[in-house]
């Protein structure tokens, strides 16, 4: 995507997503996001995607992928610094 002067966004909430887990309603692993989200921004991408919510369990959808919203700073914090870190090794 980068190649046709696309930005790459990782979506990092629905890559944990396992559809149709919990009867019919998807499941996921909420805690692998900042795990995946390091691993793409160690790689170079230019942006994430996550979805936050104050109470997951109470989400209309994707309850099971959704970051609580009291644990989003340290997350984005973290996030900043493999990004600055990550393009200041790589010509990306």
């Amino acid at each position: 995507m980068r190649q046709f002067g696309c930005p790459v966004v990782f979506d990092a909430t629905h890559s944990v997503q396992q559809p149709s887990t919990q009867a019919g309603v998807t499941g996921g692993n909420r805690e692998m996001v900042p795990h995946l989200m390091r691993a793409a921004l160690a790689i170079g991408i230019d942006g994430v995607f996550l979805e936050v919510h104050p109470e997951p369990e109470k989400a209309i959808s994707d309850a099971a992928n959704q970051v609580r919203l009291s644990e989003i700073k340290p997350i984005l914090q973290q996030a900043q610094e493999y990004d600055l870190f990550a393009k200041s090794q790589t010509n990306i």
